[in-house]
């Protein structure tokens, strides 16, 4: 009886250290920037290049290349584990590189709307097109990637109210004999 106790003690405890483990490589987490301003490393591509960051995003786009798997995503802040925060209204979009060496990211699976972590090394600026807009993209090698989950959409169905002639006089509804 003892044996099931430990057993279900154990099983607890391995379960509640497993819930709070960071969806990025915690050595990647803790060398890497995660609080950091997104159109600062536009404006200074200089000083950030070559540093690794952990951020999150919303894909747009993802394509397979010669160098690797190509995913364009809109920015979006991590906590301390690498957990996305409120996309709000975005602070601009990013170009973020596989290496083909690593393998493939397939863009059936990583496709719009899907949302990613990943850690990467910030490597350059590099120009592209929004529709007709020119863009500065900020691009990254990918280190390390999490893909989420898709989010299912529920439908709550609404409270259900009486019609009007059975609940206009509520307070005197259970008097009546027609309602026992």
């Amino acid at each position: 009886m003892k044996r099931y106790y430990f057993i279900t003690i154990l099983s607890l405890i391995l379960m509640l250290f497993l819930c709070c483990a960071p969806v990025i490589k915690k050595d990647l987490m803790n060398i890497a920037f995660r609080d950091f301003s997104f159109p600062d490393v536009k404006q200074n591509p200089d000083f950030y290049r070559g540093k690794l960051f952990v951020f999150g995003g919303m894909i747009v786009n993802t394509k397979v290349t010669n160098e690797g798997s190509l995913i364009e995503a809109l920015y979006v802040e991590v906590d301390s584990r690498g957990y996305l925060k409120d996309i709000g209204l975005g602070e601009g979009r990013f170009l973020a590189l596989f290496p083909k060496e690593k393998g493939l990211l397939d863009p059936a699976i990583f496709q719009n709307g899907r949302e990613i972590t990943l850690a990467g090394e910030f490597i350059e600026i590099r120009k592209g097109k929004i529709d007709e807009t020119d863009y500065i993209y900020p691009f990254f090698k990918i280190k390390d990637i999490y893909l989420w989950e898709k989010k299912k959409e529920y439908y709550i169905v609404p409270f259900h109210y009486a019609p009007y002639p059975y609940w206009w006089d509520y307070p005197y509804w259970w008097d009546r004999p027609y309602l026992r």
